[in-house]
Formats: structure tokens, sequence, C-alpha cells
């Protein structure tokens, strides 16, 4: 929040370049939270702005900074010139770059099980005999790179998946060198073009669904859902 306020507020901004820069150094960035963030504190669909002065920053990160372009009333924060750190801008490109790794073995015979960086269940079909493909979708990363750590993370995690092994490229290039007709995967909005049997996402409380105007109204429900199992 303070560095979006910084970005888009202070510095005015566009709320998009700067999210996208920190969405590809995130280990476990999602687009989707991270973008309506920024999006909320940069006051996209109000009229309302999020601010932080040095006094509430040093409140919350226990510092004792003082004498900053930060060190005023929130007021003067909404109405003051950009200050002179922030007016250089720069156009930021960003791109992720995969390394090549070993090539699959797939056996047409057995089920093919795609996990995706947003489904890294270790005990997702465990008792299944199937391939286990981390698919790393080029098509996807273009669209929203990230950083190498965030790569290395990823797979890190997929390491736990016993069997696992890792592809790059796009679906329709995985299902040709497949060859096979049972496919697995966890159904994701990014993933809507994946094709075979989509199984429903890992919910944190499945019982609530429905629509909510906000992501606060959405929490309490599940916050309190959550206080009742324990």
């Amino acid at each position: 929040m303070y560095v979006a306020s910084l970005s888009c507020n202070i510095a005015g901004s566009h709320w998009k370049n700067p999210a996208q820069w920190m969405y590809y150094h995130l280990l476990d960035g999602d687009w989707a939270s991270n973008a309506c963030s920024w999006q909320w504190v940069a006051g996209s669909n109000s009229s309302k702005k999020y601010y932080a002065n040095q006094q509430n920053i040093n409140k919350f990160t226990h510092l004792s900074q003082f004498g900053t372009y930060l060190d005023r009333d929130m007021d003067e924060l909404a109405m003051m010139a950009i200050p002179e750190p922030l007016q250089a801008t720069t156009i930021w490109k960003p791109d992720t770059q995969q390394k090549e790794i070993s090539p699959l073995v797939l056996q047409r015979d057995k089920a093919l099980c795609i996990y995706t960086h947003y489904n890294l269940d270790p005990l997702w079909r465990k008792d299944m005999e199937a391939n286990r493909v981390l698919l790393l979708d080029t098509q996807h990363f273009e669209q929203y790179p990230v950083g190498d750590k965030v790569i290395e993370f990823i797979k890190q995690l997929a390491s736990n998946i016993e069997g696992i092994q890792i592809f790059i490229g796009s679906f329709d290039e995985l299902m040709d060198l497949y060859k096979g007709n049972e496919v697995y995967f966890k159904e994701h909005p990014l993933f809507d073009h994946f094709k075979g049997v989509k199984e429903e996402r890992s919910w944190l409380t499945p019982e609530i669904s429905g629509y909510f105007p906000s992501f606060f109204a959405y929490w309490k429900k599940v916050q309190k859902a959550l206080r009742s199992e324990i």
C-alpha cells in the first residue's frame, strides 16, 4: 500500500505499470488480487485515494524518519506537487526468461494430470497412476511476466509432487506430445482454454458462495466460518 501510494498518488503514475513491476517480483503473487489492490489505492473506482504520510509509515513500520517529503498532513499530500526524487520515469519492459529443461517422458496409456502454479497440491489425485506435468504456460507468462526467482519458487514447490515433470510451452504443444485421451486439471479463470476433465479448485471455505460486493464482505463470512471450526 505504501509503494502504491507513492507511485500512483504522490508520483502520479498510472497504477498498471508499477503493479506489473511488483507482480513480477512477488514469489506467490496473484495478478488479480495485486491489480485490484493497486486500483483501490489509486482510487480507480472511486474518488477517494489512499495516502500514507511519514507519521503513518513510522507507526506501522516502527521507524522514526522525519523531514521527508511525506512528513506533512494528509491534506497537504493530496495537494503538493510531485517531489523531485519521484519525477524521473523510465519505461519498464518485463519479460519471463525460462531455461531449457529435460524432454518429457510420457506414457500414453496413463492419464495426464496437469499442474499449474495455481495448483501445486501434492495430494491431488495422489493415488492415481498418471503422468504428472507442471505446465509453465508460455502464453500465460507472455501476458503476465514474472521474474526468475518466481519461476524457481514455483519449481521448488512443485518438487513436493512425486514424479512431477516440467514442461515449458503451451497447452496445445503439451497435448501434441501426450496424444492420450485422459487429461485432468483444476479449473482457474486464467486456464479456461485447457481441455479435459476440469475439477473444481480448492476453496478455503467451500460452503461460502455467491456474489459479494467487496473482498471484505466476503472475508467477514470466511473469518466467521473458520472460527467456528476451531
